[in-house]
């Protein structure tokens, strides 16, 4: 006889734990089947470098959209650290730069001051106030079932806000308010993260992207997760095993159908198990195929640059100090201009150069991801993710070839700002290899079934429904409906995923409950 379950999961991603920890603990009978050995999916920590003593966030890094709702209701023990420090622009072919300090606001218009950009430093602050209304009205609706379009917009409350920021485009706007070309960029940037299109894009794709980037914990911070990403991933196996849960690794899924019959090897053996629901954590077009069917494969657009060094490199500008520098995220060549250029010539096939990039420093805000031997030293880590990357720059490439072309080009566009080489300060391990590792699109697809290394699952949805669109069922309230079902989404590709939120997970597991 068939084993029965009350959910079958497939995928073992942090929504995916999400999901089970709920269900299981509301008296479900859940089973979970991962296909890697670990659980965690994107959201893990790894010694990336064997024997150097540094447990790196691998993939995701950063934490913002993971609501106070789910930490709670979960008995989480993950501990979020704000950064002080916003970001920090170097000027290309300068010795000066653009330093964001929350901390500081006179320190801060001083710095826009320095780069000849005094003007903006008023549309800067009224620009953080419309994007505060729009994320103290959105943010509390997510852990609710989706409102509708004119919902959402009566909740805003400002139809100016809503037309600069939701219909607009996001680019447009952001070149109306803001005068100098530097600043435009540090703004648009959040439009751009793991989404490919122009500054100003016609199909608010990147509207889509910069809202989830600023609409986090109700003010648009991103923290850093204590002991990296691993303990968020870690703490959301423990809750979902202490609430019942049988949690299976090593086991991939070779097939769904839509009355519940899963199908899926591990070890040497086949097995199948049915259910009455089933949730998909994994990306739509994985769970299309799994369905016996091929549907419209996404595109991602970035690449990581995991880096190990042993102090933090020097700066042009003398009068910024590394440590403020790097603990925020540290933009480079990214103007509202270069981003353009850098979008038309991947458009192109060509990989862009500059390339533009943005990192942080993780152990800056949490050391205790290093060995006391490294941090006694003077190591840090460096996390780097390169925009306007699309996958199909490696289309027809041997992919470490592709690979190499694009860690060169990322360190190439990093040295250009900086007072030395980063390979100076690169730490290298036991047999004296650099620590750096890059992973792009194709890695993401091979390691963690992501398709097209697509971060989000595929192209990212408005966080309400349009006002024509049904909402009848539970799956459709919640946002996490299939054409089956008995087949729901639990998954970044749902309607409010896409980021390290659980959100997807959560969504799901109320939609079941609501049944």
């Amino acid at each position: 006889m068939t084993p029965k379950h009350d959910v079958v999961i497939i995928g073992g991603g942090h929504n995916a734990l999400v999901a089970a920890a709920y269900l299981a603990g509301a008296g479900r009978s859940v089973l979970l089947l991962e296909r890697q050995h670990h659980l965690g999916g994107a959201s893990i920590s790894a010694e990336v470098f064997p024997g150097v003593g540094a447990r790196l966030s691998r993939y995701s890094y950063l934490v913002s959209l993971l609501p106070e709702r789910i930490r709670r209701d979960l008995k989480l023990d993950v501990e979020l650290a704000r950064r002080r420090y916003s970001s920090y622009t170097p000027l290309p072919g300068t010795d000066r730069g653009l330093l964001v300090d929350t901390g500081d606001a006179d320190a801060t218009a001083a710095s826009f001051a320095a780069i000849g950009a005094a003007s903006d430093w008023d549309a800067w602050g009224a620009f953080g106030d419309d994007t505060a209304r729009l994320a103290a009205a959105v943010w509390p609706t997510v852990t609710d079932p989706l409102l509708t379009r004119s919902e959402a917009r009566r909740a805003v409350g400002d139809d100016r806000v809503w037309a600069e920021l939701v219909e607009a485009p996001i680019g447009e706007t952001v070149e109306r308010r803001f005068a100098d070309d530097l600043v435009r960029g540090v703004v648009l940037t959040d439009a751009l993260i793991g989404t490919f299109a122009p500054s100003v894009d016609p199909t608010l794709a990147a509207n889509r992207c910069f809202l989830y980037h600023v609409i986090g914990g109700g003010t648009g911070h991103w923290d850093v997760p204590v002991g990296g990403m691993g303990a968020v991933s870690g703490s959301l196996a423990r809750a979902a095993r202490a609430a019942g849960a049988e949690l299976l690794t090593d086991a991939e899924v070779t097939s769904v159908t839509p009355d519940g019959e899963v199908a899926y090897r591990h070890g040497d053996e086949e097995h199948r198990v049915v259910a009455d629901v089933v949730l998909s954590g994994v990306a739509p077009y994985v769970l299309d195929r799994l369905l016996g069917r091929e549907g419209a494969r996404p595109e991602g657009a970035q690449v990581k640059v995991n880096l190990l060094l042993e102090r933090l490199p020097r700066l042009r500008d003398t009068a910024a100090d590394p440590t403020a520098a790097f603990a925020g995220t540290f933009h480079v060549h990214e103007g509202f201009a270069a981003l353009d250029r850098a979008h038309a010539e991947a458009a192109a096939g060509r990989i862009p150069d500059p390339m533009p990039l943005e990192s942080y420093c993780h152990s800056l805000t949490d050391p205790g991801i290093l060995s006391p031997e490294l941090q006694a030293a003077g190591a840090q880590t460096l996390t780097v993710f390169a925009l306007q990357a699309p996958d199909r720059l490696l289309d027809g490439r041997d992919p470490d070839a592709a690979r190499a072309e694009l860690q060169a080009a990322v360190v190439r566009s990093l040295d250009s700002v900086l007072a030395e080489p980063i390979d100076g300060v690169l730490l290298r391990d036991a047999e004296g290899r650099p620590c750096i590792e890059t992973a792009t699109t194709r890695d993401l697809e091979q390691s963690l079934n992501m398709p097209g290394g697509n971060i989000f699952h595929g192209p990212l949805s408005w966080p309400w429904a349009e006002d024509d669109e049904s909402l009848s069922t539970p799956a459709e309230r919640w946002g996490v409906a299939t054409e089956h079902e008995r087949i729901l989404v639990c998954g970044s590709g749902s309607r409010r995923g896409g980021a390290v939120s659980g959100l997807g997970g959560y969504h799901a597991a109320m939609a079941v409950l609501d049944r």
